[in-house]
């Protein structure tokens, strides 16, 4: 081999070997940890201030809209443990009571976790329509 493609064996090695730092190290900064409330608050004070996912049933009436801003606090349950969720941003039109949602951002130390994220499903039974409805011909 002669020095030119040594260089550009070398050269070649040096970017791909960059673009994959470039890549782990992307991928680890922005991923996010998915978890039931049970399980956040098992993990206790290892979480704090960690990026987390978290999902869970709004609790009956524990919303709390601030009619002037756009913040909101409610409690989200998973059946077995409640958590407080502190919201600010706009809030999805199928977000009430009892429905599903997934929340992400941070747990904080006071035991609240701080949204920046709010995320609603869609109801997951559909009933048929009356068959009786549709004749046919």
């Amino acid at each position: 081999m002669n020095k030119k493609q040594l260089k550009f064996i070398f050269g070649s090695f040096i970017i791909v070997v960059s673009i994959g730092y470039l890549v782990v190290t992307g991928i680890s900064k922005t991923a996010v940890y998915y978890l039931t409330v049970s399980e956040l608050l098992s993990k206790g004070s290892t979480v704090y201030g960690e990026g987390v996912r978290v999902e869970g049933k709004v609790v009956g009436g524990s919303i709390m809209k601030d009619p002037y801003t756009l913040k909101v606090d409610f409690k989200i349950t998973d059946g077995n443990k409640d958590i407080p969720i502190h919201y600010e941003g706009v809030i999805p039109d199928l977000f009430k009571d009892g429905r599903d949602v997934v929340v992400e951002g941070k747990y904080a130390h006071e035991g609240v976790f701080r949204a920046h994220t709010l995320l609603t499903s869609c109801p997951s039974k559909y009933e048929s329509a009356d068959k009786s409805q549709f004749k046919t011909s």
